[in-house]
């Protein structure tokens, strides 16, 4: 692309924020950025610097060291808040869902779109390549469905196999995610770990592969509940949804359903 492209790509992203995200969130919950221009040879530099902390399946995507262009974000798992420090750590979830629709325009040639969301067409395409060792069980519809079933189901999903779609941080360190080869139990424990103060700050009886769980089910319920309820701007009854009639609430790749039928 040229600088020209990376430019006009970078300010479709601030306007969308601006004009969009800002309409369904408020003010005070989205941070659209805005574009400065670097130095070239400091983003060379700087690519140079973090290459080696990056994680093995991310060397694959290059940074942008032609245009100069860059956004500039503040860094969201540091609240500048100094009151909130007082009462103990910050953690930040960050979440990339995906797409959470399945395209209903006759434009879309391939029936297969019409059925299997993006993210599941992916996910099988990135384990025949080698990139993930197996397909995670997260569908975006799930999350975005507005059911508590099927959003635990997905934060679930998404907890065992994080890939580069969940991470969680712990006064800006990295607690949780994006590990190339995850094992989940031990990761699991190590999460609970950092999070029991949180749930079971008296330290009480709690422990063992019971108190994993435990709090790993209190930190699904707690970001739930999160995603449903209400902002300054919106409710969240009040969001749209696609009546299960149409047949596009579902994908039929979810694993969802068939971890009903499993469980009776």
């Amino acid at each position: 692309q040229t600088s020209e492209e990376i430019l006009h790509h970078l300010q479709n992203i601030v306007d969308f924020g601006k004009h969009v995200m800002k309409q369904f969130f408020g003010e005070n919950y989205v941070h659209h950025g805005e574009i400065i221009q670097l130095p070239l040879d400091f983003v060379r530099q700087l690519c140079l610097k973090i290459q080696p902390e990056r994680p093995e399946s991310r060397c694959d995507k290059d940074m942008d060291t032609l245009s100069g262009y860059a956004m500039c974000l503040p860094n969201l798992t540091r609240l500048q808040t100094y009151r909130f420090v007082e009462h103990g750590p910050i953690l930040c979830i960050e979440i990339k869902p995906k797409c959470g629709f399945i395209p209903f325009s006759s434009h879309v040639s391939q029936e297969i779109k019409h059925k299997v969301c993006r993210y599941c067409m992916h996910q099988h395409l990135k384990v025949a390549n080698g990139k993930w060792k197996r397909p995670s069980k997260y569908c975006p519809l799930d999350l975005f469905s507005g059911n508590k079933q099927r959003m635990h189901f997905a934060l679930k999903s998404l907890l065992q196999e994080a890939q580069n779609n969940l991470k969680i941080f712990k006064n800006g360190e990295l607690i949780y995610g994006c590990k190339d080869d995850q094992d989940c139990v031990s990761d699991w424990n190590e999460l609970a770990r950092h999070l029991k103060p949180f749930f079971f700050p008296s330290n009480g009886l709690v422990s063992g592969p019971h108190c994993t769980r435990t709090i790993v089910k209190e930190l699904i319920h707690v970001i739930t509940m999160t995603l449903l309820s209400s902002t300054d701007a919106c409710r969240a009854g009040d969001m749209k949804t696609v009546p299960i009639s149409q047949g596009r609430s579902y994908c039929e790749a979810s694993a969802f359903n068939k971890e009903l039928v499993r469980n009776g």
